[in-house]
């Protein structure tokens, strides 16, 4: 037997040809399942940074996960770990060479730009959220399939901007219960790096003992190295030039104008000239939200401003700034700093019914109940009563029980799980099944 993927063809695997001798398929490493009773803080955590996005102003756009893999070469960068390292790359069956997204800003740009989105208003403010790929080495909120939130501004080139994106991550941590410290820092911009990237090639030709990548990048792309992870070079690198010291007027200017906006939002951050980001398309700003709350993988959101991409990816010269947030670190986040919230108690209403002929009118006031909003259960397979009432108490947060019995009374039992009470109510006919259903449900949420 053979089966396909990517373009090949490859013979299934012996243990899975042999009938009567299954085998337990696990998830690929670096790939969670996230079980339902972890889905609602994940819940929360969107609906409160969509919430927040959309007091600012922003608009949700939905990427694909695979693209031409020139794409990222082009926005993130040849020499930089995602790009050498990282990227989940294959030929598909008509030679293209495609990728698995790695972060989110390249994919929405191309659509930006595909789309003429410009035209139709001159500052785009986007937000897409969804899955990335890297292969990187699992550990605690750091997974090789991730979840982001990416966050962007095209068009406007203002340090208030800048500002008021920084202060609007805030906002999300802020509403989450979450709590990180801010750092910024400038990149600088193609007029002022220059001079930069000689002052780092002399230190670093004095610098001994390099790993091969720093050794590699200290001539290619000398800014690179600082976001070196190997200990001995880090170490070497404190001493490193400050960008800060060789900022052009322009970018000087714009990053004070940034701490001012700022500090007049009443947003605390310090300066981190050492902080460069890992990808090659950012200039000017740049700044990470960060918590020593989660081991080595300490960084929150991070982003910048990447004036320059747009037109290097083949779109007009415009500029623009984004962040992303990881949310699978801020879940763990919200464990550590207790802003989880316990689970709410569940709502709805469970239907009990014993019997064929009740269990047959409950179907039918089931469906007519979800019409009108009404979350909705009952148990199809006859069980106990015991059982199901088991069952509602797990699932939903009042249960109407109803058997033969009470069909022929016209009557049931409604009974609040939470309060342990209960009382008897009036079943419908088959006029008035609609009212009833209005009507229970405002019963069970008052």
């Amino acid at each position: 037997m053979f089966y396909w993927s990517a373009g090949l063809c490859h013979e299934r695997p012996m243990a899975e040809k042999i009938k009567g001798n299954p085998v337990k398929i696990k998830a690929l490493k670096g790939f969670k399942d996230i079980l339902p009773e972890d889905t609602p803080l994940w819940q929360r955590i969107e609906a409160t940074a969509r919430g927040v996005f959309h007091r600012f102003g922003f608009q949700e756009i939905k990427v694909p996960i695979l693209e031409k893999t020139g794409l990222f070469a082009r926005s993130i960068g040849e020499t930089t770990d995602i790009v050498e390292k990282e990227m989940y790359t294959f030929t598909d069956r008509n030679g293209d060479s495609l990728t698995l997204r790695p972060e989110g800003t390249a994919s929405v740009l191309r659509a930006f730009i595909e789309h003429s989105l410009h035209n139709k208003q001159p500052v785009q403010r986007l937000y897409t959220i969804g899955p990335m790929f890297r292969h990187e080495r699992p550990q605690k909120g750091r997974l090789r399939q991730f979840h982001q939130m990416s966050v962007e501004v095209l068009g406007a080139d203002q340090p208030l901007v800048d500002a008021e994106l920084m202060a609007m991550a805030w906002m999300v941590l802020d509403e989450l219960g979450l709590t990180a410290s801010l750092e910024i820092n400038s990149l600088g911009c193609r007029q002022c790096r220059p001079a930069f990237n000689n002052a780092m090639q002399d230190f670093l030709r004095a610098c001994r003992d390099l790993c091969p990548d720093c050794r590699r990048r200290r001539e290619k792309n000398p800014l690179r190295v600082l976001d070196c992870k190997n200990a001995a070079c880090r170490e070497q690198y404190t001493n490193a030039p400050s960008i800060q010291d060789h900022l052009c007027d322009g970018c000087r200017e714009h990053f004070a104008a940034t701490e001012e906006a700022l500090a007049g939002l009443g947003i605390p951050y310090t300066v981190n000239p050492l902080m460069v980001r890992g990808l090659d398309y950012y200039s000017r700003t740049t700044f990470e939200l960060l918590t020593n709350a989660l081991g080595a993988q300490s960084a929150v959101g991070a982003g910048g401003r990447y004036d320059g991409l747009i037109k290097q990816l083949g779109g007009q010269d415009l500029p623009g700034i984004g962040f992303a947030l990881g949310m699978e670190r801020l879940a763990l986040l919200m464990a550590e700093q207790g802003g989880s919230k316990p689970p709410a108690p569940p709502d709805g209403l469970f239907i009990a019914a014993l019997g064929d002929r009740a269990r047959s009118r409950a179907f039918a006031w089931a469906h007519t109940l979800r019409r009108h909003g009404v979350r909705t259960m009952m148990d199809h397979a006859g069980r106990s009563l015991k059982s199901q009432m088991k069952q509602a108490g797990r699932l939903c947060g009042h249960a109407l029980i109803v058997g033969d019995d009470e069909l022929e009374k016209g009557m049931a039992v409604l009974r609040d799980l939470a309060a342990g009470e209960q009382n008897d109510i009036t079943l419908p006919d088959g006029d008035g099944l609609a009212a009833w259903a209005q009507e229970l449900g405002r019963t069970i949420t008052r």
